[in-house]
């Protein structure tokens, strides 16, 4: 019998792309709600019972609301929203991050789904710290430039309508107040005694995303720039959707949007023994939302890990 999968907020941007990536396949049974009871709590609750996995592309408050409304213990719940990503009784998706981890997801009945900003950190963070480059009380900086599509329905209407301001085609820096939502997993995921210092900036193209820490030499316990790269690469070697590009970075360009359409992610070291720069690569709306709550469930549901994904 195939297994029925349900997503809970289903018109929504990242809702509408798990759709996509399920929409083509033969090996699970969707199960789809009318425009009229999306917002019927009964009807939300019936199909979820009935559910061998949700989804729930929610915001937090309705994310936990819809948590309260399974009573069916075989259902089992990948939450896309921030509500749970620090909680001890849910295990954070990231399973490239260590076997146990993977391991955890796969067998797991409550998965939190990675922010898209704190994908590209821990990608790059995690290692560091694990691997005793970089020690957790390290004071680490990140910045992250993403398209707007990660803005949801309201962000990308002001973005593509006809007339728009003029400061909307140029890159705009948020998350001013420095206790941006994703800063509570960034944390914790990585064992980082304080959260990084974080600038968050989104600009006038619909989807991508690179997020760079920037190290100096003092910071990296005598590790040179290509004993990283190597390093990182090893960590990642047998991991299914994330790699580490070839060599030190030290010219040329890397733009946000090269992974757009793509599921994966791919780290960069750049710079020099004395100043270095490590970027993440992905698409905000692939490795960094949608994408890698698909793959979450794969393993939840005993599939191969990347089906349904597009490298």
């Amino acid at each position: 019998m195939l297994p029925k999968v349900f997503i809970d907020g289903q018109a929504g941007t990242t809702g509408l792309q798990i759709c996509q990536r399920l929409g083509e396949r033969t090996d699970l049974q969707l199960l789809t709600i009318s425009d009229e009871l999306h917002r019927d709590v009964a009807e939300r609750k019936r199909l979820m019972n009935e559910a061998d996995l949700v989804f729930l592309c929610l915001p937090d408050a309705a994310a936990i609301e819809a948590v309260s409304l399974i009573e069916n213990p075989d259902t089992r719940v990948i939450d896309a929203s921030t509500a749970h990503r620090t909680h001890p009784d849910w295990d954070y998706g990231f399973p490239e991050l260590s076997y146990d981890r993977r391991n955890s997801i796969i067998h797991s009945k409550r998965v939190a789904n990675p922010g898209c900003h704190a994908s590209g950190f821990i990608s790059i963070a995690y290692p560091l710290v694990k691997l005793g480059i970089v020690n957790a009380d390290a004071p680490l900086t990140a910045w992250s430039l993403t398209g707007y599509s990660g803005g949801g329905k309201k962000m990308i209407a002001d973005y593509e309508a006809d007339g728009k301001p003029e400061e909307l085609f140029a890159p705009r820096l948020y998350g001013l107040n420095g206790n941006h939502k994703h800063l509570p997993e960034m944390q914790t995921v990585c064992g980082l005694a304080q959260p990084p210092v974080f600038n968050p900036i989104v600009d006038d193209f619909y989807k991508g995303m690179e997020v760079a820490v920037p190290l100096h030499a003092s910071l990296l316990n005598g590790y040179t720039a290509s004993q990283i790269r190597d390093m990182l690469f090893e960590f990642y070697r047998n991991t299914a959707m994330v790699s580490v590009a070839e060599g030190v970075a030290d010219s040329g360009m890397l733009a946000a949007n090269t992974l757009a359409g793509s599921d994966r992610m791919v780290l960069s070291v750049t710079g020099n023994d004395e100043r270095m720069t490590i970027v993440s690569r992905f698409d905000n709306l692939g490795k960094g939302a949608s994408g890698a709550a698909v793959q979450n469930m794969n393993l939840m549901l005993g599939f191969e890990e990347t089906a349904g994904l597009s490298n």
